[in-house]
């Protein structure tokens, strides 16, 4: 059990889009506030749900084909000739497009291409610029070409389920307006793409169901990168570098899950204690104890370590948590008491300690969790050491952890 519910990320995702757009027409781009963006919140559907599926998002057959738009389009708008450059370049290098997505690309009206949306310039309302392109499961085979750095007007790029591969081109950078970038499920490989660490007004970045490889860099969690949601689950990378410095993240939801990370997470991890509300950490081989640090995240709602490596208690610090909802911290190494402060935190919905080493549940409110519902608390204990609870290990089993006690101080 235990398992989250993740329902909205698509809904927050298309509310990012339509506000990115509207922001174009009205020319006020560069006061936009993001407050509501992608992550506020339910990202964790990004980890459970079907990669397959991308974030619904408004029809891409009309509302990009306005009037107005098309009737700009002429050779007297330098943008959207550059935008034409670089849009029959792109189609260049789509070797298969199946459903046929990308046929009406033809000619130099590019307002009216499928999937390419304009809007009024920020700077110039008078003129049109291509300010979004959502290719959303069209799958698409071909690769990225540098030309798209010409599309400087961009606010969002949404690829998700496609099968673009390669790596991403260093021309990127030049997306100084971009808010949103998803990248889902593709095939894009190589180390973590740094241009994007380059785009200034990015707080969206997707880039789970990749190849992509290495370590995190350290400046994707300082405060030089203004990001409020960072996916970047499902991928290969091997490390986690969260700077040790006091700068602080602005990242509310990290989606770290299903990497090959192993280590520690490390102390740093409180650098997003101004801003995080959702950590899933899931397979993603860390060991070692879970650290304090862990609970000076004040903020945080979502905390899922489950099914990794992690030995010795749980950190007593988490009872501090009181704005947390779910904590998983199944199918791992861990021993000792469950805190009877964690039990009895206010909000806390979900709690499943299953499948570890736990010897004592601390408290009449802990041993009055059960594996059903409790008020509104639903709690997994099975497979411990618990005394007199259902559904435990062997004391052999037991035994064989219990007897080599982890000193996590």
């Amino acid at each position: 059990m235990a398992l989250f519910s993740f329902t909205s990320i698509a809904k927050c995702a298309n509310a990012i889009s339509f506000t990115l757009l509207v922001v174009h027409v009205s020319s006020l781009f560069n006061h936009l506030n993001l407050t509501s963006v992608a992550a506020k919140h339910s990202s964790r559907d990004s980890v459970h749900a079907s990669h397959h599926h991308g974030h619904p998002h408004h029809d891409r057959h009309h509302s990009n084909h306005s009037d107005s738009a098309a009737a700009t389009d002429d050779h007297s708008n330098a943008r959207l000739d550059q935008a034409f450059l670089a849009l029959q370049s792109w189609k260049r290098v789509m070797y298969s497009d199946p459903h046929n997505f990308t046929s009406n690309w033809e000619g130099r009206s590019v307002c009216t291409y499928r999937g390419v949306f304009c809007a009024p310039a920020p700077d110039d309302p008078k003129i049109q610029v291509v300010a979004g392109i959502d290719l959303n499961k069209a799958d698409i085979a071909g690769f990225l070409p540098d030309e798209l750095g010409l599309l400087s007007d961009l606010a969002l790029i949404h690829l998700n389920s496609n099968r673009f591969c390669g790596i991403l081109p260093h021309s990127l950078a030049n997306l100084t307006l971009l808010h949103e970038l998803d990248l889902s499920n593709n095939r894009f490989v190589g180390p973590f793409p740094t241009v994007v660490l380059s785009l200034p007004s990015l707080k969206y970045l997707d880039l789970r169901y990749n190849e992509f490889e290495g370590a995190l860099p350290p400046q994707l969690f300082s405060n030089i990168v203004q990001l409020d949601a960072i996916f970047v689950n499902n991928n290969r990378f091997t490390r986690i570098n969260i700077p040790a410095s006091s700068l602080s993240s602005s990242a509310s939801v990290v989606i770290f899950a299903y990497n090959n990370f192993s280590g520690c997470l490390p102390p740093s991890v409180a650098n997003f204690a101004n801003t995080l509300e959702e950590l899933l950490l899931i397979n993603t081989s860390l060991s070692g104890c879970l650290p304090q640090q862990v609970g000076f995240l004040y903020k945080l709602r979502v905390l899922d370590v489950s099914n990794n490596k992690l030995v010795g208690p749980i950190p007593y610090s988490l009872a501090g948590l009181a704005h947390l909802e779910q904590l998983n911290l199944a199918h791992n190494m861990m021993t000792g008491i469950v805190p009877a402060g964690v039990c009895s935190l206010p909000n806390l919905a979900n709690f499943t300690v299953s499948y570890n080493y736990f010897c004592e549940e601390d408290g009449s409110i802990c041993k009055n969790l059960t594996t059903s519902k409790r008020g509104n608390t639903a709690f997994d204990d099975r497979r411990n050491c618990l005394p007199d609870r259902p559904y435990q290990r062997t004391q052999m089993e037991c035994n064989a952890v219990l007897e080599n006690p982890v000193d996590c101080f």
